[in-house]
């Protein structure tokens, strides 16, 4: 019988996440380009945006009930075989209700993606979790990176947004190669009585962190989603600026180690949260230059929520297992594919304003992106007050502001 090589692993998972960030990173990317070839509003690409978010969500959300049962493997069959379809019939997509049901697609096999490897690694490493899945998560702004680089270059050649989508196909090949090809772990170190796992969902303090994943998740995911539309007129690249800020969470997320062992997961999330209202208010009154400098606020904002909260979750509630990870994440992606046609209606309706007080042309979009990131920035302000009384809770119940993770 074939033996169980991590290291093929752990790439096999990173390369996968690559193809979850790219396809959210090219989407964001082509989005004008569906605008002006296909006729489509910007509400209307928010709809097409949530079913991408929503897809996600029915995938954790099942994948973690049926994690104990089906395991990992199953569901990495599930996430090559979405990604795959999905991909072919976005290529060939010539109107809204094919993109529609493509972006569907391809987010269920994002979700399974996330269902399945999350607690993998969270057992593989179950002596360092938290800084393994951050170093996991790398390569999720690092695949947005890849995918932001892929779009802006591919546009400013005038390449049809069809060949955009086709890139990601040979990354797709190659991690179902990597992963289906071996046997995948039994879980050994994370509790996979459903039972057990499903008590543990109704803990106040793993409630709470669901409803502050809605919050990181729509702060972090949409905002990239629509920077093209939003950042379009304000004299920098949206592209660029993407591919900027996710280099700067690439590089934050793998090393985050010392950072999470200095500020505990809830200082790290006070702190990115201050630092993400700060660059949305930043790029809402930027232009030209001062625009990089709010993304570089932001990014620096954003970069540890995701792992930061699902590290938090396998290390503070252990007796939710893969379902309680699985759960947190599409519980975020749900939050952002409702919020995705909203903000779409924000620019819609911000660009009719401007337009009302006789704005035209650059000066419009512009003033509609700023209005609609200064709508944003509310996520993140909620997150400041959420992420400040846990913490106070926290040291109430430790003096020395030191909790074990058996303490909570």
């Amino acid at each position: 019988m074939q033996s169980i090589n991590p290291q093929r692993l752990f790439i096999g998972c990173s390369l996968a996440l690559v193809v979850t960030a790219m396809t959210l990173a090219i989407r964001a990317g082509i989005l004008g380009q569906l605008n002006r070839e296909l006729g489509l509003s910007d509400t209307q690409l928010g709809w097409i945006n949530g079913m991408a978010f929503l897809g996600f969500p029915i995938a954790t959300m099942a994948g973690g009930l049926l994690y104990n049962y089906l395991g990992a493997k199953r569901l990495m069959v599930m996430a090559f075989a979405g990604h795959l379809v999905g991909l072919v019939l976005t290529i060939s997509a010539d109107g809204f209700w094919l993109l529609l049901s493509s972006s569907f697609l391809i987010g269920f096999a994002n979700g399974s993606v996330e269902a399945a490897c999350n607690p993998m690694i969270a057992d593989i490493y179950h002596k360092n979790k938290t800084t393994m899945l951050n170093r996991f998560h790398v390569w999720f702004p690092g695949g947005i990176l890849i995918g932001a680089l892929t779009s802006y270059f591919m546009t400013g050649l005038g390449l049809a947004w069809q060949l955009q989508i086709a890139v990601m196909i040979l990354p797709t090949l190659v991690y179902g190669y990597l992963l289906l090809s071996q046997p995948l772990p039994a879980s050994n170190h994370i509790e996979t009585d459903t039972r057990t796992n499903l008590r543990g969902l109704l803990s106040p303090l793993y409630l709470f962190l669901v409803l502050c994943m809605t919050l990181t998740a729509t702060t972090e995911l949409g905002t990239q989603q629509w920077i093209e539309r939003i950042l379009g007129a304000s004299g920098a690249s949206p592209m660029l600026i993407m591919a900027m800020m996710t280099g700067l969470m690439a590089l934050g997320r793998y090393f985050a180690g010392p950072l999470v062992h200095r500020f505990n997961p809830v200082g790290v999330l006070l702190g990115s949260s201050i630092a993400a209202v700060l660059g949305l208010y930043t790029l809402s009154i930027a232009t030209g230059g001062m625009v990089y400098v709010g993304a570089i606020i932001f990014a620096l904002g954003v970069t540890y929520y995701w792992p930061t909260m699902v590290g938090f979750v396998a290390e503070y509630t252990p007796q939710t297992g893969a379902l309680g990870m699985s759960l947190l994440g599409g519980a975020g992606m749900f939050a952002v594919s409702l919020w995705n046609p909203v903000i779409g209606h924000w620019i819609d309706a911000a660009r009719l304003q401007a337009e009302q007080q006789q704005l035209t042309g650059l000066a419009a979009e512009l003033a509609a992106g700023q209005a609609t990131l200064l709508h944003l920035a509310i996520f993140p302000a909620l997150l400041v007050v959420a992420f400040g009384a846990l913490s106070l809770v926290l040291r109430h119940r430790n003096k020395h502001a030191q909790l074990a993770p058996s303490q909570v």
